[in-house]
């Protein structure tokens, strides 16, 4: 192989391993893909969903994009959404932030990278919103971590605003919306307190969850 040649012998080495643990492994794979979970999380490449919870392929649907962002008028994000709600029919869907957000802490110092600052326009809302709980006396790192989880929080509040997951619960579905981050220095998940089973459910969780912030 001409171009990234270890890449390619990695690959060979994972098949290997996997038939050689399930021989049909990826004969199933390839007849079904039936994941319980969709994940919306951060593109940064040190958060891989599998990886962090333990799932093997075809057991997480997965849409990242920087900051783990759920915009209205992002077709991409909805689309996937849409698809994993109505199409796979997931149970839960997971926006999972994690501390260390170099899109975040550009929102929040106003860092300007870019054609990406317009995207982060969208993360600037959630820390002037909650400029009360960033106030300038918390230490530079608290204030980041603090904004990374107001994130999350702030984008679970958009997927239960799409007609998506609304229309969803309608109709009677089972389905969950949660908020998690994940620590890099550790490995470690926490769960933010923000699941929602309902429409009923959403301005408590939401209540709850900006009161549990750590």
């Amino acid at each position: 192989m001409r171009y990234l040649p270890q890449l390619f012998e990695n690959n060979r080495a994972w098949v290997e391993k996997m038939t050689g643990q399930d021989p049909d492994f990826f004969r199933r794979l390839a007849a079904v893909q039936s994941p319980q979970y969709l994940w919306i999380g951060c593109s940064d490449s040190r958060v891989p969903a599998n990886q962090i919870t333990g799932l093997q392929p075809g057991e997480v649907f997965v849409h990242r994009n920087v900051a783990n962002a759920v915009i209205h008028t992002d077709l991409n994000c909805l689309s996937v959404m849409q698809f994993a709600v109505d199409v796979l029919e997931v149970s839960h869907v997971i926006v999972c932030g994690h501390y260390g957000c170099g899109g975040v802490k550009a929102a929040l110092t106003g860092e300007r990278l870019g054609l990406i600052d317009n995207w982060l326009h969208h993360i600037k809302d959630v820390r002037d919103k909650h400029s009360e709980l960033l106030g300038p006396d918390m230490h530079m790192t608290a204030r980041w971590e603090r904004l990374c989880a107001l994130n999350v929080i702030e984008q679970v509040m958009h997927v239960t605003q799409t007609t998506i997951v609304r229309d969803a619960w309608s109709r009677g579905r089972n389905l969950m919306i949660h908020g998690w981050i994940y620590r890099l220095s550790d490995g470690k998940l926490n769960d933010l307190g923000v699941s929602v089973v309902g429409s009923s459910e959403v301005e408590s969780a939401y209540t709850k969850a900006l009161a549990g912030l750590p």
